[in-house]
Formats: C-alpha cells, structure tokens, sequence
C-alpha cells in the first residue's frame, strides 16, 4: 500500500518515530498494508459510511479505511506516542481523518460521528471483550452501529459464534447472536504482528439486526445468562437458583428442561426463561 498511498511502509513509520508495541495496552501491531486493507474490505461499501477506529495504533487499518474509500474515520488512540504517525496520514487525506487521543473506554464517540456507523478495529486486546459487550448492549436497539469488524484473539472469536452444546458457547455468543449476525472471516497467524502475541487471531463480522431475533428483556437476559454460565457443569435447576426460588416451574413453563446445563439451551430457550422471570 505504500506505493498506493504515497505513504511509507508501517516499519519505516515504526523506526521513524521510535514506536515499540506496548504490552500494558494490549498492543499489537499488524505491519503487512495488504492485511489491513483485506480487513477494510471485510467491512463492505465504506464510501458512503463513517467508520470508528479504536486503537489505530501506528495507523495499518486507519490506511487500509481511507484507502477504501471510507466518508470519514475517526480514530481512538490512548497511546499518545503514536499521533505524530495518525497526524502524517490526517494530512495525506484532508477532512477525512479525526484522531482523539482518549480513553475509548470512557469516550463517547457519537457527537463526531454520522450516520451510517460501521466500527472496524484491530481491538487491543486488553479492552477488546469489554468493547464488544457495551456495543451489544446498549440501552436502545437497533445501535448507532449497522456493523462492527473486529479482530479477536482466535479463541474469543471462536466463543462469539459458538453454537450450544459446544464448550465454548456461552455468554459472548447469546449477546453476540441475540441481536447481530457474526461471522469469523479472516484469520491471522502470530507472525502477522510485532511483536508475534502467543496466540492465533481473528476477525470476526457483525451485522446488526434490526430487532433481536426473540422478545426478551436485556437486563434480565444478561442476569440469569451470566448465573447460569458461571456455574456451567451444575445443572440449571442449581446454578440459576439464586435467580428465584419458582426456578425449576420457570425453566419447566420455559419449556427448558431443569436437569440441562448452560450449553445446552439454545438463545430462544434463555429468551423464553428471560421472559418468564419478568413476569416477577
């Protein structure tokens, strides 16, 4: 891409600024400008969507955006070493690049951002799982977002489009399957980044549905998801005790056996139980 943009390649900018990949920020850093621009395509039409990115980092995906024709992105950086860097590509492409040197985790990014929204980050890890929750789980649906594309550590991605009865379904892939459509549709070796992380990655695609694929109520949902989860290998009748001392009639009236475990129940069956425990 170097040759495409006008721009140095992402090593040159690493040594030109004296960037080293930081631990403490989950960072690292995806050098190959072909890879990022294969991760923008997975996004779709960006040409007439503004697009969130959250931890740019020294800007390989910000590059690959921009290079697909993205309206506007806006990037997110906490590591405030690397704004010389996203400062370089802003000016490259005038009016079409915004970088906030803030915390994504308390920034509220709607003010700077019109619709349609897609969300396409190479996600620190440390922050990546907290990220997908909150955009899952706002207060009103269908979200500022029409899709996310997001890069996972291969086993969270495996645990987003997991199905039940599987040892990794559980609670990311209820909220993740409840109201949005994901797909794992990259996947990325540990020698694609500096410094190699230990572990396989993956970028995983979501659409967002326009309403959840079954009436529930999120807070509820998420409660007695997440009692029932945390104590998988007991049946549902004990692990979801807490939630109510009618449990097992609730299960039953779900129609929910109560000698199933956690994995076992598909995302209707949990919506059926989130029902039935609103009724109070």
């Amino acid at each position: 891409m170097s040759a495409l943009d006008g721009l140095p390649t992402l090593r040159d900018v690493i040594e030109q600024h004296d960037l080293v990949a930081k631990k403490s920020m989950g960072q690292n850093f995806l050098l190959d400008l072909n890879l990022t621009a294969k991760i923008a395509r997975q996004a779709g039409d960006l040409s007439q969507c503004d697009v969130l990115e959250i931890g740019p980092g020294p800007g390989g995906l910000t590059r690959g955006l921009l290079a697909e024709g993205a309206r506007k992105v806006l990037a997110v950086e906490k590591d405030r070493r690397v704004m010389g860097a996203l400062a370089e590509i802003a000016a490259h492409y005038p009016n079409r690049l915004e970088v906030i040197n803030a915390d994504a985790l308390t920034l509220n990014p709607l003010e700077r951002l019109t619709p349609p929204v897609r969300v396409v980050s190479n996600l620190p890890y440390n922050i990546g799982t907290e990220l997908l929750v909150r955009w899952l789980t706002p207060k009103e649906w269908p979200p500022y977002w029409t899709s996310l594309t997001l890069m996972f550590q291969k086993e969270v991605a495996e645990r987003i489009v997991a199905q039940p009865g599987s040892k990794k379904y559980g609670r990311l892939a209820i909220l993740s399957q409840w109201r949005a459509t994901p797909h794992i549709v990259m996947e990325l070796p540990p020698e694609a980044f500096s410094p190699p992380p230990k572990v396989h990655s993956a970028v995983v695609h979501f659409e967002a549905l326009a309403a959840p694929r079954f009436d529930a109520d999120p807070q509820v949902l998420e409660r007695i998801v997440a009692a029932g989860f945390n104590q998988r290998r007991k049946m549902l009748r004990a692990s979801l005790k807490g939630v109510g001392a009618d449990i097992q009639d609730r299960l039953v009236a779900a129609g929910i056996k109560p000698t199933d475990r956690a994995e076992q129940v598909p995302i209707e069956g949990w919506c059926a139980l989130a029902r039935e425990v609103a009724k109070g």
